[in-house]
């Protein structure tokens, strides 16, 4: 295990005494926002992103000793492991490599090769091998027995050679050299399948297309990929076959008589028959992993930043889940989410329900002084938006919400036991409503995978999408920390430590004694042990609870602590919360100790300043451009305000309010040189950009966030102005909610690459 902690240590430059600390909490079930948070002093203060590298890898070296020992095990068994075959699979560093030093001695089906040993035709391989200058076919003739169907001195050769092709080819050296070619130099090329144009019109783009596996990006290997799936292409990797046939007779070519053409004929089939079918499904694994991770990424990014969108917070709401023919329903949700009322009106369906419709929604909001209104961005939601904001409500907040995944929850057993009388329209409108008072809080109650921000979501690997999403959920909803009093049990258990049952039996003790008063309290909850309660306390807080600690961050393992900083000033907690005063005079390097380091220290300080401290940016209002509803009333030049949706590789996509979302292609994204959206560009953030193509047929709207120097300018000054719901951004400017939990942020993106330099 020492060497495992070493060989972690140099990739991610920490020490080794991290590495080991780091696994023995892993090991012993902490989580990772529980110890790149309160175990600083052990780990060093490593962060989330060194925790979850050390974690991914450790995983990985002992998977590959596994696979290490099942074959020794086999080698063993089949009487084959030399102490020096024992070496090369004990020094092997990956799973290719190993798999590489392997393969000439695994079981397999019968062959050419094995089919030519029955027949008696080893001797003459290994004499071909050898390319001395003996008489070719003398030495074949030896080997003739029409029995074994050995009829002549060519089929004798014929099946020497083919004993020598798989020799060759399962070479480990021999197999990493053409690997290398494959990636280095092959290239993808697709064809499209004769009588399938019409039907794969959405691929036209790949009908006749290549691009070097090299230089293909994530986004083009998967359409690539789907569409052979879907049997609209064909797609080969094609290398320089001389140039790898060159490497490989380099190797082994050693003569120049007739044996040394033996060993070449041996090769050029070799290569063409065995080693390039094999290199071409792995370099096809290899790159669908590698297009996997960074789909993954950027899904996992994507739902981090929509996540932790900017909540509305705790404000009287009626939320609209819009319809034509079948109406609107309508819903009330009190300060704390709760379904007060719901209805349904008619806005759409003529003059006397339009009528009816507006004395409706005038009367919720005078009898329950609303503060804002929620419409979902489906079917009838501009046109919703548009009736809604013909109203003139004074003091009335109208926004349009991201619906993606609410009819994922209405129809889940989750809304069921929820509203087990409501119908999933309304159950709908009250997600909708939800996710713009907390968008974290409502959006835990689905699957990830369902709310829109995904690239290739189904085409990637579900099990690793699924822990990179359960991560990203985890990050966030421990970065921000949950009211222990009116939490849901799906969002309790993403909480540290916990988990579905322990999240259940939290809300089952809450219903039955009342609010908890103090975190303590927790211990009497079936099933959640000192090991729970010490991973989870400090992520669940209590507002107004008899210990204003139990409010905070600050883990209850250090409440002596505090207590003892107050007791120093001869004040009371309270006070040093209250008062900065107080809290510049006291001297961290006086509560120094053997478990308690300066990082721990100054979290607790910045606590103290700010208990429970929400570090998501602040909400801003937002409205599309009226007039402008569908894809039809869109002309090129127009400068709308949007939304940015969803992030992939290759740019963003922007809600316009057209039903149809928009793509400001990467080159498109600002006036200078983008590598990555994500450097100038987060989910949910509200962005100007202009039409620059509108294609009706293909349902494409094409757009451009570029500026010209002037309104650049202007923009980058405005952008300092105060706005109502927020405190503004510069442009380029990292927002503070970003700011604040930036390793989070930045988590999937560094895991990738992490990743990808273990692969």
């Amino acid at each position: 295990m020492t060497i495992h902690y070493k060989l972690i240590a140099s990739e991610l430059s920490i020490s080794e005494k991290q590495v080991s600390t780091t696994v023995a909490l892993l090991d012993e079930g902490a989580t990772i926002p529980f110890i790149s948070r309160y175990r600083k002093e052990l780990t060093g203060s490593l962060d989330e992103v060194q925790v979850a590298g050390i974690r991914d890898r450790i995983m990985q070296l002992r998977e590959l000793d596994k696979r290490r020992e099942a074959i020794l095990k086999s080698l063993t068994d089949l009487g084959k492991l030399t102490p020096e075959l024992k070496i090369q699979i004990q020094e092997a560093v990956n799973i290719t490599l190993l798999e590489d030093i392997y393969l000439p001695y695994r079981p397999k089906r019968k062959t050419r090769a094995t089919a030519a040993r029955e027949k008696g035709l080893q001797p003459l391989a290994d004499q071909l091998f050898l390319q001395e200058k003996f008489d070719l076919f003398h030495a074949a003739s030896k080997y003739i027995n029409a029995e074994k169907g050995v009829e002549t001195e060519a089929d004798a050769l014929a099946g020497a050679r083919d004993i020598l092709s798989e020799q060759m080819m399962e070479k480990a050296e021999i197999r990493a050299k053409v690997r290398e070619l494959f990636l280095e130099k092959g290239s993808f090329k697709s064809k499209v399948i004769a009588g399938k144009e019409e039907e794969g019109h959405k691929y036209k783009d790949y009908f006749d297309w290549t691009e070097t596996v090299k230089s293909a990006p994530s986004h083009r290997v998967l359409a690539l990929r789907r569409a052979e799936k879907e049997l609209i292409l064909s797609l080969d990797i094609e290398v320089p076959d001389d140039e790898a046939i060159a490497a490989i007779d380099s190797a082994f070519v050693i003569g120049n008589n007739e044996a040394s053409d033996q060993v070449r004929l041996a090769i050029a089939d070799g290569f063409k028959r065995l080693l390039k079918p094999s290199m071409e499904t792995e370099v096809r694994l290899l790159s669908k992993k590698k297009a996997d991770e960074e789909a993954i990424r950027v899904f996992a990014e994507n739902a981090r930043q929509l996540l932790l969108a900017a909540p509305l917070g705790q404000k009287r709401v009626i939320a609209i889940d819009p319809g034509f023919r079948t109406g609107c329903k309508v819903v009330y949700l009190d300060e704390q989410g709760k379904l007060i009322e719901n209805t349904s009106i008619f806005p759409h369906t003529g003059a006397g329900n339009l009528k009816e419709a507006e004395k409706t929604i005038r009367h919720l909001v005078e009898n329950y002084k609303i503060e804002a209104i929620a419409i979902g961005n489906g079917t009838a939601g501009r046109e919703t938006e548009a009736f809604v904001r013909g109203l003139n409500l004074p003091d009335v907040v109208v926004v349009m919400v991201n619906e993606s995944g609410a009819s994922i929850y209405s129809a889940s057993d989750v809304a069921r036991e929820e509203f087990p009388d409501k119908d999933i329209t309304v159950r709908g409108a009250v997600s909708i409503g939800r996710r713009l008072m907390d968008p974290l809080a409502e959006l835990v109650k689905i699957d990830p995978k369902s709310i829109g921000v995904g690239q290739y979501q189904h085409d990637v690997d579900q099990n690793k999408l699924q822990t990179s999403l359960d991560d990203t959920v985890i990050s966030c909803v421990n970065a921000i920390g949950v009211e222990l009093n009116t939490a849901s049990k799906q969002i309790l258990s993403y909480i540290s430590g916990l988990g579905p049952t322990l999240a259940q039996n939290i809300v089952d003790y809450r219903n039955t004694n009342g609010a908890f008063k103090r975190r303590e309290d927790l211990k009497k909850i079936p099933r959640l042990g000192g090991k729970a309660y010490e991973q989870a306390a400090a992520f669940l807080r209590i507002r107004g609870a008899q210990n204003p600690l139990d409010s905070s961050a600050v883990h209850p393992e250090r409440y002596d602590l505090v207590n003892k900083m107050a007791k120093d000033l001869n004040c009371r907690v309270e006070d040093l919360m209250k008062q900065e005063e107080l809290r510049k005079r006291i001297k961290l390097q006086s509560y120094v100790s053997e478990n308690v380091g300066l990082p721990t220290l100054t979290d607790i300080l910045a606590e103290l300043a700010k208990p429970g401290l929400d570090p998501r940016e602040q909400f801003e209002a937002f409205s599309f451009t009226e007039g402008v509803n569908a894809i039809t009333d869109l002309k090129v030049g127009m400068k709308l305000p949007g939304i940015i949706t969803n992030i992939t590789a290759f740019g963003a996509f922007v809600d316009i309010g057209v039903h149809q979302d928009g793509l400001v292609h990467l080159s498109q994204l600002a006036n200078k040189f983008v590598k990555d959206p994500n450097e100038v560009v987060k989910v949910s953030q509200q962005v100007e950009v202009t039409v620059t193509e509108v294609d009706i047929n293909r349902k494409r709207i094409a757009l451009s966030m570029k500026t010209e120097e002037k309104e650049k300018e202007k923009q980058e000054k405005n952008a300092f102005q105060k706005k109502p719901f927020k405190q503004a951004v510069a442009p380029n400017q990292k927002p503070k909610a970003v700011k604040k939990v930036q390793l989070e942020t930045d988590m999937a993106i560094k895991l990738a690459a992490l990743k990808s330099k273990f692969s």
